[in-house]
């Protein structure tokens, strides 16, 4: 059974299809336990639906270097 926090670490990989059969069962079981979770699915889903629909905009480079710093080691 997955945790609530385990379940937010693997939501991408539900959502994009990049789970084994075996995870993608652990996760809907966990879904039909927990309301919670559940909503926030409906969150992610909304929020990916919403995103989808804006307009690109380009980054400058410099702007663009300084979030690829700070974010290229953000989990460690």
């Amino acid at each position: 059974m997955l945790t609530c926090r385990q379940l937010t670490e693997v939501i991408t990989d539900y959502l994009e299809g990049r789970m084994s059969i075996m995870d993608r069962l652990r996760f809907r079981a966990h879904i039909g336990m927990c309301r919670h979770c559940r909503a926030y699915l409906a969150q992610m889903k909304h929020t990916i639906g919403a995103l989808g629909r804006l307009p690109p905009e380009t980054i400058p480079p410099d702007v663009r270097d300084q979030l690829l710093a700070r974010f290229r080691d953000w989990n460690r």
